[in-house]
């Protein structure tokens, strides 16, 4: 019963959190598939835990964040892992290419990618197609979301049969994400300049020199790259999470709530109320008050209900 306690408290806070006190928790069972390959780097590796339902389960695709150029699969909370399986769900954890291997959008395309992979396989794996989710913290938000916003990818006309599968996505549940790795769209919501550029993954996640940040090829970039984009009315439902306060930034401030704003998903919040798609902000209440909120007011929501609501219709 402890456990079960622990478990439901957990998962009203973001995701990060849910690493803080994995120790207390009974260990997951190990992945019935690991290291399977899904494209042709050696990155191109994912871990799956198959659903427990009879039919085909829902899908709940993990991917992890470490600005692009470190992180693992096997960031995927414990915590987490045992409330998607309780839910019946089937789990993968994918890892991606690093930009120093390749810019971005390498590691957008990697995550679309696994997700076309494993849709191939979802007559094997019992996994229902229609019913996919991705999660992920700070990069891993990123790709989620370009993934949820962009066009769907499927090429039915392909000799790659995994090509041929969508990339579409039912619901996107992020922790500290970012619509946008554009400095300009940072100070649109009052995080003055320089801001995102003083971030060590900047220039490599963009494959930029420093004298070209602010060149037509860095503003091209800068939009091709953003996920917000692509946001259109068809669009999935999003939640977004964070673990800092929706203050005012100055140069002083911290890099890590540079690029972990609230405002971040604000500002997407404004945009999808707009087109009338779900999207759901919460932030620490203030500096000194660690409490979730939800931005606008009412009753926070766990991710896991939130995922429940989108993958269970």
């Amino acid at each position: 019963m402890k456990h079960i306690l622990f478990l439901t408290a957990l998962l009203l806070a973001p995701l990060a959190a849910l690493h803080a006190a994995e120790a207390t928790l009974v260990k997951p069972r190990a992945a019935d598939f690991a290291n399977v390959r899904y494209g042709p780097h050696e990155r191109n590796v994912l871990d799956l835990w198959l659903g427990k339902a009879e039919s085909p389960a829902p899908l709940v695709v993990f991917i992890h964040g470490g600005s692009f150029n470190r992180g693992d699969k096997s960031d995927l909370s414990p915590a987490f892992l045992a409330a998607c399986q309780a839910e019946g769900w089937a789990v993968a954890t994918i890892n991606y290419r690093f930009t120093d291997t390749a810019p971005a959008p390498a590691a957008y395309l990697d995550g679309a990618r696994a997700i076309q992979f494993l849709r191939s396989k979802a007559g094997e794996w019992k996994l229902d197609p229609a019913r996919v989710a991705a999660t992920g913290a700070s990069a891993g938000a990123g790709i989620s979301l370009w993934l949820g916003f962009h066009d769907d990818l499927a090429d039915p006309a392909s000799d790659d049969p995994v090509a041929r599968h969508s990339t579409r996505l039912a619901c996107v549940a992020t922790d500290g994400g970012q619509c946008s790795y554009d400095p300009r769209f940072l100070a649109s919501f009052g995080i003055p300049r320089p801001n995102l550029e003083l971030h060590e993954f900047f220039l490599p996640f963009y494959g930029l020199a420093p004298d070209e940040i602010d060149t037509p090829r860095a503003h091209r970039l800068y939009e091709e790259m953003a996920p917000i984009t692509y946001l259109t009315k068809d669009d999935p439902p999003v939640l977004m999470e964070y673990g800092f306060p929706n203050i005012n930034a100055d140069p002083r401030t911290k890099i890590g709530l540079v690029a972990h704003h609230p405002r971040f998903g604000i500002t997407l919040k404004q945009r999808m109320d707009a087109m009338g798609i779900p999207c759901i902000v919460q932030h620490q209440a203030t500096p000194a008050d660690k409490r979730i909120v939800r931005h606008g007011g009412g009753k926070p929501v766990d991710r896991i209900g939130f995922l429940r609501e989108h993958l269970e219709k």
